[in-house]
């Protein structure tokens, strides 16, 4: 099949979404297919380039940052992907379209297909689901909502990155979505788990006002008592706030703040780790979650919907509420049993089965073909 992906984030542009896009474009080059992204362009990055077989072209987009996009820059990668995303739907003739996300990106499949009749599959991720990330998007799904409803409808498929994404939907949207979960390649050599000494303790993203971390400082803060260190891996508009809270509280010596790392760091620093700390208020499917059950630590994560596909409670992890109580009553329980923390990072490891890369991008595979017989 020719495939033509549209993704407003693609890295190194965007998180965890755009990191999905990615590994389903390159299975899919894998699987003999030929893969076109058109995604946003910024100017310090080549308007077109081939990455691991995949075809990427970045029209410039006026977007400032890599890491964040406000609500104009969404629409301006609209206006200017549009007319190369129309070039090549006439010259290549793409067999299908597959969209990540469903705002801003469904908008641009609905108006190709419009015009094309080329059929589309849109993949729903948290932020593009009423109630997803309230704080950020109600008031916009409020206003746009009756002109975002015809992309649902005029979609030939619909997938969900996560169960929790998916049962949103339903609920909201009145879509039934087919869940894929989202996948990571599996480590070939077995994982030997053995706790650390200390244990340590990773959060890993952007530390913004959804992943918390405050509230993870403030729960270390209550368990002082015990052994453990801590690395922080991203940086955000609370990375500030949160060093300062660090020496507030007396925990300088014990917490690391390394900045944003590339693939290959993190991965080592995800084998050095025991625990993943995650106080997000929301979350759709967390790369970050599913990369620590690959290499099998324990989850200390946020009673919310999204982290449910990652963590059972009392078996590769603890469930906590949003108070530095509940997280610090969490770390306690696991960090205080060796033999506990270990064989919940072998329950991680089993867990991580469910995330196989190759069995999610055939799911992908699977659901493209079949919109693309209805062309």
């Amino acid at each position: 099949m020719k495939i033509l992906v549209l993704c407003y984030e693609y890295p190194p542009v965007g998180g965890g979404g755009g990191r999905v896009a990615a590994s389903v474009a390159e299975g899919l080059v894998q699987s003999g297919h030929e893969v076109c992204v058109i995604s946003a362009g910024l100017r310090h990055l080549p308007r077109e380039i081939v990455v691991n077989g995949v075809r990427v072209i970045r029209p410039e987009s006026f977007r400032k940052r890599e890491d964040t996009c406000s609500v104009p820059e969404m629409a301006l990668y609209l206006l200017t992907a549009f007319f190369p995303a129309w070039k090549i739907c006439r010259s290549w003739k793409p067999d299908v379209i597959h969209a990540h996300f469903v705002v801003p990106t469904g908008a641009l499949a609905f108006a190709l297909h419009f015009l094309t009749r080329i059929p589309y599959v849109l993949t729903a991720h948290l932020g593009d689901v009423p109630g997803g990330v309230p704080e950020q998007t109600d008031s916009l799904f409020r206003v746009l909502g009756p002109f975002i409803q015809p992309i649902w409808k005029k979609a030939a498929s619909v997938t969900a990155v996560s169960g929790f994404v998916g049962d949103l939907a339903a609920k909201n949207c009145g879509v039934r979505a087919k869940v894929i979960l989202n996948g990571v390649p599996m480590i070939a050599a077995p994982v030997v788990v053995k706790a650390g000494n200390p244990p340590r303790i990773l959060m890993l993203g952007r530390l913004s006002v959804q992943k918390n971390p405050l509230l993870a400082v403030r729960a270390l803060a209550q368990i002082q008592d015990l052994p453990w260190h801590f690395e922080v891996i991203g940086e955000g508009p609370l990375g500030a706030s949160m060093k300062e809270l660090v020496h507030s509280c007396g925990l300088a010596d014990r917490v690391t703040f390394s900045g944003w790392l590339a693939a290959e760091g993190v991965s080592k620093r995800l084998e050095l780790a025991d625990v993943l700390l995650m106080t997000s208020s929301s979350e759709g499917l967390p790369m970050a979650g599913i990369e620590a059950l690959k290499h099998g630590l324990a989850i200390a994560g946020s009673r919310i919907g999204g982290l449910s596909d990652v963590i059972e409670h009392d078996v590769n992890g603890l469930f906590s509420d949003l108070t530095p109580e509940d997280f610090a009553k969490s770390l306690r329980t696991i960090l205080g049993d060796r033999e506990r923390l270990e064989g919940m990072r072998r329950a991680s490891i089993q867990k991580a089965s469910a995330f196989n890369l190759p069995d999610r991008v055939k799911d992908y595979e699977d659901t493209l073909r079949e919109a693309a017989s209805r062309l």
